[in-house]
């Protein structure tokens, strides 16, 4: 820090720009070391919630799969194995079609409307 016996008053624009900036890094440091810290924090909550919703997602796939299986087995009383594997199959073809036409129209979202493309074609010719 300052030489003993040196008057702080005396001290050059180098010198104090010198510890200006060695604060600047301290602080940096310090905050660095703080927004570490509070994402160890919240990681080390979040892993536990985390570990039981991929648990849960485990069993409701497998009850899922179950549940599909009940219903070909159900069906192959009525309608014969390979009957009931069909209808179940398209069953599932067209709930999973629908869903991901609906998942492409979201994302189209992503790159914007005609009502946003005409808004910023008015904002670039706005003096």
């Amino acid at each position: 820090m300052d030489a003993p016996g040196r008057d702080p008053q005396e001290e050059s624009i180098g010198d104090l720009f010198g510890r200006l900036i060695e604060d600047g890094r301290a602080y940096a440091r310090a905050e660095i070391d703080l927004v570490r810290e509070v994402a160890r924090h919240r990681a080390g909550r979040a892993r536990n919630g985390l570990i039981a919703l991929a648990a849960g997602g485990l069993l409701l796939l497998g009850a899922f799969f179950a549940a599909l299986l009940g219903a070909v087995l159900g069906l192959a009383a009525l309608i014969g194995p390979l009957l009931a594997g069909v209808a179940v199959a398209l069953a599932l073809a067209g709930l999973g079609y629908v869903l991901v036409r609906i998942g492409l129209a979201g994302l189209r979202a992503l790159g914007g409307d005609e009502d946003e493309a005409e808004a910023v074609r008015r904002g670039e010719q706005a003096p």
